[in-house]
């Protein structure tokens, strides 16, 4: 396990992905990745392999036809790894050693998996392993059936391989020309399987498991339910919307069959929180579309998952907390329990700082890059909410535009507060209490 006696779990965290990053752009600049056999350049393999070790899917350089074999089973080995965590690894290979997990890097996996507590986190890495071998498994079999007809043996490795691409929500595809799934918008099975990936691995393993091993909705712990309230919530409120505002352009899903529409307007609503793949061209979107994405994307997927965002339980924190404002009610109440103000806190404190991120890095790539707002926009959140769904601005980024969304993309998946945290000092217990005195606000 890693060590480190004077660094934070915070700081670990931060350290074992910049780690992985740079050990994947040092793998990704070799000959033997790439099809023509020649060097890339640092800038461009460290924005791929922050954005496969971060699960984002923005790319400056077309996967499916710039990479070899090799380049991108490197790609997909950093999805795999960045999508779990160097830490649950570390802890699968001190348990098959028999080597004896202590305090310390118990709290290291507790920051990795996003738990509250220490109690259980060796189990519930086993089970995170277990669970993501039996999906990527079952689900990858499906996807590879599926493209053997069409690909020969090559569609069983593009089964497998996108399977983990969809599960770990990271967006990456080899089918070419920056097209992602646009050929399969007509494809129910495809489309079932890549969606139904990137909301298994979207959930969270916590919830996993105790949908797993717990047999009604009643009697779920409220973290579960929150989290999978929301989740059916946005899922169907975005397909909903995308639906009819969509329904009529041409240039999207005015040409499909009214059947396909709904699929594809599923299909990006399910994908848009934070997996990246598209089935039709989301740039020939209106407007109005376009931001209801980038709401998606903002919000991202659940805690303790592979996915980004500020999380579903953020945002229904921020929808809970104004209603008890709004209504004036002493507490915070969710299905018959109380929300501590801590973490009612946290959620403002998460939300603050991302839309502070958000916006700086706007500032940034609108300065440097020949973009307009909405591109920017559309950008920065798919690398920050590590979703991977692009205007095309990427490939055409200056080197300044890309270290800002490198940066985005890295702080999005450590995490905000664990990224701001792992840059401050260690808290400290304060010994003076201030006097209390009220400010207006409003």
């Amino acid at each position: 396990m890693l060590k480190g006696k004077h660094l934070s779990p915070n700081q670990v965290v931060a350290l074992t992905f910049l780690g992985l990053i740079l050990a994947g752009a040092f793998l990704l600049m070799l000959p033997i990745s790439h099809r023509d056999g020649t060097w890339m350049p640092f800038l461009d393999a460290l924005f791929t392999a922050t954005s496969a070790s971060c699960v984002t899917g923005l790319v400056v350089c077309d996967t499916g036809k710039v990479f070899s074999l090799f380049g991108q089973l490197v790609i997909i080995g950093l999805i795999q790894l960045g999508g779990l965590g160097l830490m649950l690894f570390a802890t699968l290979f001190s348990v098959a050693l028999g080597r004896r997990i202590n305090l310390q890097d118990r709290m290291m996996i507790q920051a990795s998996l996003n738990q509250n507590d220490m109690s259980g986190v060796v189990r519930m890495s086993l089970r995170v392993a277990k669970y993501t071998a039996v999906v990527e498994g079952v689900l990858g079999t499906a996807l590879a059936l599926r493209f053997y007809p069409q690909f020969g043996l090559k569609g069983i490795y593009y089964g497998y391989w996108h399977a983990i691409s969809a599960f770990c929500n990271a967006g990456f595809d080899l089918f070419g020309n920056y097209q992602s799934l646009v050929a399969y918008v007509h494809d129910p099975v495809v489309n079932g399987l890549i969606a139904l990936l990137i909301i298994l691995g979207g959930i969270g393993f916590a919830v996993m498991s105790d949908v797993v091993h717990t047999r009604h909705f009643r009697d779920y712990r409220l973290h579960t339910k929150l989290v999978l309230v929301s989740t059916a919530v946005l899922i169907g409120l975005g397909a909903l919307l995308i639906q009819v505002m969509e329904f009529d352009n041409g240039r999207t899903l005015g040409t499909l069959s009214a059947g396909d529409q709904w699929m594809a307007s599923f299909f990006q609503s399910v994908s848009a929180r934070t997996a990246g793949f598209n089935t039709f061209d989301l740039m020939q979107m209106r407007t109005p579309t376009i931001l209801v994405m980038v709401l998606l994307m903002v919000i991202g997927a659940s805690p303790a998952s592979t996915g980004g965002g500020i999380k579903t339980t953020t945002a229904a924190l921020l929808i809970l907390s104004a209603h008890q404002v709004l209504f004036q009610k002493p507490e915070c109440v969710i299905f018959g329990r109380r929300i501590d103000q801590d973490t009612i806190h946290r959620a403002f404190a998460i939300t603050t700082l991302s839309i502070i991120w958000i916006f700086l890095a706007i500032i940034g790539i609108t300065y440097l890059e020949e973009t307009t707002l909405v591109e920017a926009l559309f950008e920065v959140v798919s690398a920050y909410a590590t979703v991977g769904l692009s205007s095309g601005l990427s490939q055409h980024l200056t080197a300044g535009g890309k270290v800002i969304m490198i940066l985005s993309m890295y702080a999005g998946r450590v995490g905000i507060m664990t990224f701001a945290m792992a840059l401050t000092a260690r808290r400290r217990e304060a010994l003076i209490r201030y006097p209390e005195e009220k400010i207006i606000i409003g």
